[in-house]
Order: C-alpha cells, then structure tokens, then sequence
C-alpha cells in the first residue's frame, strides 16, 4: 500500500510538472486580457513619458507584460520605504520595455526586486596595494544579481523615466544584465538564436568596445561615456539605456552596435 502511495504521488508530481508550463501561460494570458487599470494609465502618463512615443500596438503589449510582470515579481521595500502602486507600475513598465519585442519569458531567474528610498550602500571586494583584498563601501543606484534580484534606489528610478531621452535609465540598465544573467553570469553576450549571430555579436561588441577603451584612454568624449567601459557586461547594460532613449544618435554614431541591438530586442526605436 505505502509502495502504490508514493507511485501513485510521483505519477501526480509528473503530470504537474508537465502540466505546469500550460497553466502558467493560461494564467498569463488571463492577466494580460484584463482591463488596464484606470489608475495604472494615469501613472504612466505622469511617470513614464516613454511609453506616449511607443506605437499603439507596443503601448498595448507593454500593458499586458506590465500586468503579468506586476502579478509575479514582488517589489519589496527596503529602507522603511512604503511600495505604492505608483512605484510598482513605474517599475514595471521601464522593465517591460526589453520584453516588448522579443518573446523571452518574463526574467525567469528574477524573484524579487528590492526597493530603497534613494541610494544604497553596498560593500564589494577591490584588490589593495600588496596583494590584499579590502571591502570598499560603495554607493548604488541599482545592481542586479543573478541569484534572483534586483535592487533599485526609487529616486533613481522616478528620475530616470522622468527624461526618456537623456539616455540614463537605472532600470533598464539592471534588467539588461537580467538578460545578460540568464546563463549564470553577466559577460555582455546574452544568449542568441544561432552561433553565427553569437559570432557577429562577439566581433562588433569587442571591437566597439576596444574601440571605446582606447578613447576613454585619450580623454576623448563620446556618446558611450566613460562607465560602458568598465567591462563588457556594463557595456551592454548603458548600450541598451542608450537604445530605448537615445536611438538616433546610438544608430547614427554606431550603426553596427545599434543594428546588434535591434536585433537582439526586436525592436527599431528609431521608428517611434
């Protein structure tokens, strides 16, 4: 009897296990039919002008990823800071927009993002004089990990959809590296369809990259900036704020970097 319990419940973890899959895109799909809430559309207007420029069938899909974004990724206050619906919704709509073109899932390694009042002080490890290693306290306006968070500072995050085009928007930035993550760790090579677009990607994003460290070298300014340089991960993460809000001038200065990323978001901002 025991024996025929314990198959008969692994039969039934099975069937959820392949059924599982199904009922979350059905409820997903529940979610993303609902009426837009009257008062999240007023958020948006006020918050994150960004989202006036889309077309009006993007300005429709992003409602949809807002609603199933805003159902299953919890937003945390941290700080003593009290989440609102106007943090949530604002949150959820600068995230959203790396999902608008291409179907990748909703961040599936995220488990929740944690929310501060402003900047956050972490500690992180830096190689000292000698060969020793010391924490150095740092102050952050958002950082992603790929254990299944993402912390943001709200002042950060309600200045950077306050302009939607001065090319600097921390959520963007963070949830980029999300993508970047999915394959265990941020290198600035998220996955793609084929190895030969992974090909092409390695060689325009390394080449524009050397091409960037050399200038940051000389002192020469440029659209980049000097922060895209620190490493290749950080270099994809501002290439795609610049993408979302800065598209003429990204394709105009870069034109092969601009197509990569048209590519990889199956999106052509240039056309907003």
């Amino acid at each position: 009897m025991a024996l025929f319990l314990v198959l008969l419940l692994g039969l039934a973890l099975i069937a959820w296990w392949l059924a599982e899959p199904w009922w979350r895109s059905l409820r997903r799909a529940r979610l993303r039919s609902q009426p837009f809430p009257a008062a999240w559309r007023r958020i948006l207007r006020r918050r994150v002008p960004l989202v006036a420029c889309l077309p009006p069938h993007l300005q429709l899909r992003l409602k949809g990823l807002i609603q199933v974004f805003l159902a299953e990724k919890p937003i945390i206050g941290c700080g003593g800071l009290t989440v609102t619906d106007e943090m949530r919704v604002t949150i959820a709509a600068q995230a959203c927009l790396p999902l608008l073109g291409a179907t990748r899932g909703y961040y599936p390694a995220l488990r929740q993002v944690l929310l501060y009042p402003g900047a956050f002080v972490v500690n992180r490890p830096v190689n000292a004089p000698g060969g020793v290693v010391q924490d150095q306290r740092r102050a952050l306006a958002g950082e992603s990990w790929a254990q299944g968070q993402v912390l943001l500072s709200w002042d950060d995050v309600r200045a950077g959809a306050a302009d939607p085009r001065d090319g600097q928007n921390v959520v963007v930035h963070e949830f980029a590296h999300q993508l970047d993550q999915i394959k265990g760790h941020a290198n600035g090579a998220p996955p793609l369809a084929t190895a030969q677009a992974q090909a092409v990607w390695s060689r325009v994003m390394q080449n524009e990259f050397d091409a960037l460290q050399t200038r940051v070298a000389w002192g020469e300014p440029g659209l980049l900036g000097n922060y895209a340089a620190t490493d290749p991960a950080e270099f994809f993460a501002v290439l795609s704020e610049l993408f979302f809000e800065q598209p003429h001038e990204l394709r105009a200065q870069h034109p092969g970097l601009y197509a990569e990323l048209a590519g990889f978001y199956r999106l052509n901002p240039v056309a907003w």
